[in-house]
């Protein structure tokens, strides 16, 4: 599975797959306008794989595109509340707001970095702070939702844990995220779980609509 696209200024791309003999990922990524040329990324990681893990994934992708104007921690909420009788996933929600950051709350272990080019070279500008759970089976009690800056050019990587953690080695931040996206998925998903990546970022500029 590859998608990618732009919303506004920001260029996004997402590839996945599900686990090697299996037909259904429960790996999901959901991209929404969120208006004003802000988009709110989710990678979701439904418990196990197959079916099951499918169903709880699909859950939480339909309440996130039915309630996208709500704040990330009410949005954790009410995933967990579609998913209460399913297996339960790991969630990631990221609001890429197209000014200068990136709010982001995660849960369970879908990891979400901001990479940035230096004079050193490939650096990691931020990371988020994950916080243990299973959301629809055990959802922390405090949500505290971060915000890091960003600046046009910035690589926003969302990963499931069927990415290997050092996927973020090597990458060069001039292709396009479709590029990244499809390499990474290639180079670095393992042989025994469903596997997704995300990649966005504002190619820069300013944005007087969605395109």
């Amino acid at each position: 599975m590859h998608e990618d696209g732009f919303i506004g200024r920001i260029e996004w791309a997402v590839a996945g797959r599900a686990l090697p003999g299996q037909h259904i990922s429960g790996d999901r990524c959901v991209v929404l306008d969120a208006g004003g040329g802000a988009v709110l990324f989710a990678v979701l990681d439904g418990l196990g794989h197959g079916a099951a893990a499918a169903d709880a994934a699909d859950r939480a992708a339909q309440v996130l595109a039915e309630n996208r104007s709500e704040p990330l921690d009410v949005l954790m909420v009410l995933c967990h509340r579609a998913m209460a009788d399913t297996r339960g996933a790991a969630v990631s929600l990221a609001l890429f707001d197209v000014k200068d950051s990136i709010r982001w709350l995660g849960v369970g272990n879908v990891d979400s970095r901001v990479l940035t080019a230096s004079p050193a070279g490939l650096t990691v500008r931020a990371a988020v702070l994950l916080t243990g759970g299973i959301v629809g089976y055990r959802l922390p009690q405090n949500l505290q939702p971060q915000t890091v800056q960003v600046r046009a050019g910035d690589l926003l990587l969302m990963t499931t844990d069927g990415i290997v953690t050092e996927s973020a080695e090597g990458i060069d931040l001039s292709r396009s995220t479709a590029e990244i996206t499809a390499d990474i998925l290639a180079r670095h998903a393992k042989d025994t779980d469903d596997a997704l990546v995300l990649a966005a970022r504002h190619r820069g500029g300013t944005t007087n609509g969605v395109s």
